[in-house]
This record gives C-alpha cells, sequence and structure tokens, in this order.
C-alpha cells in the first residue's frame, strides 16, 4: 500500500474524558491517521493511542486488538464510500448526469485529504478473510447499486447489467486513484468530465427502455 505522510487535526490533550462515542470517534480518526501512513503491519497500538492522546489500557478497552480496530476502521469507510454513491445515484434521474455525480463520488472520495481510501482498495491486509471479504462487499456493492439503474433503465437482465456496472465502477475506482498518484496534475472537475464523457459514451450506446 502506498502511504501518505498526510495526518489529520492534533488530538485532545491527554486526560480530557469524552463521551464514549466522541471517544471511538476520537481513535478511529487516530488510527486511520496510523494505519494510512504506516500501513497496519507497521502501525502499533502504542502509535495511535499516541496519536489519539490516550493511554492504551483506554484504547483497548474500545478496541481490544489491532485487527478489530483495522476492521472497525475499515466498515466505516466503506460505509462512507457506500452512501456516497448511494447519494450519487439519486441526485438526479437524468442518466447522463448520474454517470457524472458517480465518477464524481470516487474522484471526491479517493481525493479527499484523509486519504481513507487506501485502506478500502490498497489495504496491505487483504490476506487477512476479514478484511478480504469487506473490500470485496463494497466494491460488490456499489456495483449493484449501479446495476439496478442500469437493468430498470436499460432492459438488460440481472447479470448483463451486473457486468456493466463492475465496468463503470472499476473505471472510476481505478482512473481516481491514477489521478490522485500523478499529483493530481489535471485539475479534479476536469479529470471527472474526462472520466465521465468516456464512460457516457459507452453506457449511452444501451438505449432507455420506454425512450
Amino acid at each position: 500500500m502506498t502511504m501518505s505522510s498526510r495526518v489529520g487535526p492534533e488530538p485532545p490533550a491527554r486526560g480530557v474524558r469524552l463521551p464514549r462515542s466522541a471517544r471511538r470517534a476520537q481513535l478511529l480518526n487516530a488510527a486511520r491517521d496510523v494505519f494510512v501512513v504506516s500501513g497496519y503491519h507497521a502501525a502499533g497500538m502504542d502509535d495511535i493511542a499516541e496519536r489519539a492522546g490516550v493511554s492504551k489500557p483506554v484504547l483497548y478497552q474500545h478496541f481490544p486488538s489491532k485487527l478489530e480496530l483495522y476492521l472497525a476502521l475499515l466498515d466505516q469507510s466503506s460505509a462512507d464510500l457506500q452512501a456516497t454513491v448511494r447519494d450519487a445515484l439519486e441526485s438526479t434521474t437524468d442518466n447522463k448526469q448520474r454517470v457524472t455525480a458517480t465518477m464524481q463520488a470516487y474522484f471526491d472520495f479517493v481525493g479527499a485529504e484523509s486519504s481513507t481510501f487506501r485502506l478500502v482498495f490498497e489495504s496491505d491486509l487483504t490476506s487477512e478473510p476479514a478484511v478480504r471479504d469487506r473490500v470485496d462487499r463494497v466494491q460488490q456493492e456499489s456495483a449493484e447499486q449501479v446495476s439496478e439503474v442500469i437493468a430498470e433503465d436499460a432492459g438488460l437482465s440481472n447479470e448483463q447489467a451486473h457486468l456493466l456496472a463492475v465496468g463503470l465502477i472499476g473505471m472510476a475506482q481505478v482512473s481516481a486513484r491514477y489521478w490522485v498518484t500523478t499529483g493530481q496534475q489535471i485539475p479534479a472537475d476536469e479529470a471527472v468530465r474526462l472520466v465521465s464523457t468516456l464512460a457516457w459514451r459507452g453506457i449511452s450506446k444501451f438505449p432507455r427502455t420506454g425512450g
């Protein structure tokens, strides 16, 4: 996994009492910063506790192991991506705009300063079945959301629609990751326009049923 040196804001001062939900969110944010920079294997619970400004016992009260912490963070990151894709698809009934919105969702997710996308798309722990399952699931669920729209509008079978959806999602993810790794040399809106145009010229060849 290619790491980023970017980290989030400094944690609260050690000893500050927080509600359990707020503490959990703080620990997840700290863990994200450490995992993104170091990867799973090189990151230590000491590093995460220090980043969060808490003692290791406090960290272990919320997350009994590094793997459980990583999985919780991966679940959160995957849910964020799923919600972003869903919002993009529901933002309009115009399919051309839907394609652009979906591409924008991926570019926004991958281009976020937190670099959370590295946990979802570039994890160094995919040999762990629980991680592999989550990584595969987020791709599958994103494709399913897109395929529902394709099947309904183009009158294709579920299998055909899903294959096309996997292609569109793959295009969005790979293009966005390439854009980031090359230093975002093309402005984000221009990058989204280019990839959306390519995707739309392909998917628009399937006529909308009833239209």
